[in-house]
């Protein structure tokens, strides 16, 4: 018995003893790996809501045809006169694209996760071994590749329904690049952070489509942004949407329109800047308030 147990005892931890059972880890693929798996499997779920899918890529596209019709009618044009006007169709056409990324991203997420904190499913989650980076990353790599599509088709609409000319230099696709890409980051953020805000899953539509709404009608999404009222200009430029959509007009209209903004011009920088602190404003929240858990689940 002595012998056993003082041979048993010399064996190496790497070793293989006879009649005894081997025990192994397999260690989880690394963050990006895992990210890209969730993607797949949010793309997947996302796709299988019918009802939700046809809104979202669908929604833009009506709105376009309905206020490029209702405002464009006998000839009227935006932007001023001469070479400054453009057609409504042009005009409204960022604005468009802009709300359109800001339904994939900010309101998408903001009713999906409250969803899924209301039924448990968040809590599941979080007992799971999937790193919540890498749950993170998967909604993030939904949403771009959703805005994505959505824009190319919104932009093809346009194209071949309202004769819009598409930008045909490298230097508005670089703008488009970097508003695309920091309004779908901001977007995506503020709805992380803001699915924390509803009560319940039932009562989540009832708070974020008002937001949604209210910063569609004063950012210059559904009416020229010159002709509101200059309060609710200043109200609409505190706030991510204006921005991303004055961003996306120095993109599909000529540069003689900038002379019709507000300010007579595109603004770049504070664009930037301001979509930027909004980034980082999102991600503060985000970390301090995000819950797995219901209110009342502790």
């Amino acid at each position: 018995m002595t012998a056993a147990t003082h041979s048993t005892g010399t064996h190496g931890p790497g070793t293989h003893h006879p009649g005894t059972t081997r025990t192994s880890t397999r260690r989880l693929p690394g963050i990006v790996a895992l990210g890209l798996s969730r993607t797949r499997l949010e793309l997947v779920s996302f796709f299988r809501e019918r009802d939700a899918v046809v809104f979202i890529f669908a929604y833009p596209i009506l709105m376009l045809a309905i206020f490029a019709s209702v405002f464009g009618q006998d000839g009227a044009t935006a932007g001023g006169s001469g070479e400054d006007a453009v057609s409504f169709a042009q005009y409204f056409l960022p604005g468009m694209i802009a709300t359109g990324m800001m339904l994939t991203s900010f309101q998408a997420l903001a009713t999906s996760l409250a969803v899924e904190r209301d039924d448990g499913s968040l809590k599941r989650l979080r007992t799971t071994p999937l790193p919540p980076v890498a749950f993170f990353l998967g909604k993030i790599g939904q949403v771009l590749v959703v805005s994505l599509a959505q824009t190319t088709l919104l932009v093809a609409a346009g194209a071949v329904l309202f004769g819009i000319e598409v930008p045909g230099s490298l230097d508005a696709w670089v703008t488009f690049a970097w508003v695309f890409v920091l309004g779908t980051a901001v977007g995506t953020v503020c709805g992380i952070a803001f699915s924390s805000v509803p009560r319940s899953g039932r009562s989540v539509t009832a708070v974020v489509l008002p937001v949604v709404l209210v910063l569609q009608f004063t950012s210059g999404v559904f009416f020229v942004f010159s002709d509101l009222p200059t309060w609710m200009q200043r109200f609409a430029e505190v706030f991510p949407l204006k921005w991303m959509a004055q961003g996306m007009r120095s993109v599909f209209l000529p540069d003689s329109a900038q002379a019709a903004e507000v300010s007579g011009s595109w603004q770049h920088g504070p664009t930037a800047v301001i979509l930027v602190a909004w980034l980082i404003l999102g991600l503060v929240v985000c970390v301090r308030t995000f819950r797995w858990r219901r209110r009342d689940d502790g």
